[in-house]
């Protein structure tokens, strides 16, 4: 589910670059500051668009400080990284879908791992249920509705992306403010294209595996391809819309570096990642 909401880092600035490590670095370490070193596995493009996302629109109310900070992983030179309560807020719903994302793959795959991090999560994941009971229940509705869509075999990818819009659309209204209309209907659209994505990148482990996935009827249909770029581009065009609608005025250039460019790298990689497989496959008949 995470890491489709990424920068097209070729097309970036050097200082948009270096801004945008401010704030994945300072979600790094807020995830560790209140999570300890398993939080900051939990780390991810996603959340890290959001947190950006709201540092511009709350730029007066949410300021925050930013610091110099030397990374372990990093150690030859000091990063600039924010510490500001829109990092803090990515930090806890990033635990949130962190913890159903596991529970996902245990369910899935029975991976002892996946059990483990939900045993680590579920203490520090009931404490969030109480500061945020919406969050909260929107992700547990999706996960509940998503399973049964998934057991009676629904195959209305319209309906099926729209349960994960819908969930994180309501991740996205941070303060249920002024802008909830408008973040709630730019979530929808993104995490429409997040589902579709996951689902894409997924079908042939999903086929191979005998798990289900919505696009496993579709998979030989000669203009497959097509049909899934054309979605795709419909749901961010959707997704951009609303974002042009939020004032936003501190690091727009990077923001629409990862809507309009961004997203599509990853989908290219994934794409001829697949291109290759099928290359081989030909190759060894």
């Amino acid at each position: 589910m995470f890491g489709y909401v990424v920068i097209n880092e070729p097309e970036l600035k050097i200082k948009d670059y270096r801004e945008y490590k401010g704030v994945y670095c300072g979600l790094c370490q807020t995830l560790k500051h209140k999570y300890g070193p398993f939080g900051q596995l939990c780390l991810n493009n996603d959340m890290t668009f959001m947190a950006l996302l709201h540092m511009s629109l709350y730029e007066d109310e949410e300021a925050g400080k930013e610091r110099m900070y030397r990374c372990k992983l990093h150690p030859t030179r000091k990063q600039k990284i924010y510490e500001n309560p829109c990092l803090d807020y990515a930090a806890d719903m990033t635990l949130v879908l962190s913890y159903y994302l596991a529970r996902d793959h245990w369910k899935d795959d029975r991976k002892p791992e996946a059990l483990m991090q939900m045993h680590l999560l579920r203490k520090k994941v009931r404490k969030l249920l109480k500061i945020y009971p919406r969050q909260f229940q929107a992700v547990r509705n999706y996960v509940y509705r998503l399973e049964a869509a998934e057991r009676t075999g629904e195959k209305d990818l319209d309906v099926l992306a729209g349960l994960t819009g819908t969930m994180l659309g309501e991740i996205m209204n941070w303060k249920n403010d002024v802008w909830a209309d408008m973040l709630k209907e730019m979530g929808f659209y993104l995490g429409k294209f997040i589902y579709l994505m996951d689902a894409y990148e997924d079908l042939d482990k999903d086929i191979k595996k005998h798990r289900f996935n919505p696009l496993a009827s579709y998979k030989h249909q000669p203009d497959f391809e097509q049909k899934i770029f054309s979605m795709l581009d419909l749901m961010m065009a959707d997704c951009a819309r609303s974002f042009e609608k939020l004032p936003l005025n501190l690091d727009v250039e990077i923001l629409r570096n990862i809507l309009y460019a961004g997203v599509w790298s990853k989908y290219m990689k994934i794409r001829n990642d697949k291109n290759k497989t099928e290359e081989v496959r030909d190759e060894s008949l």
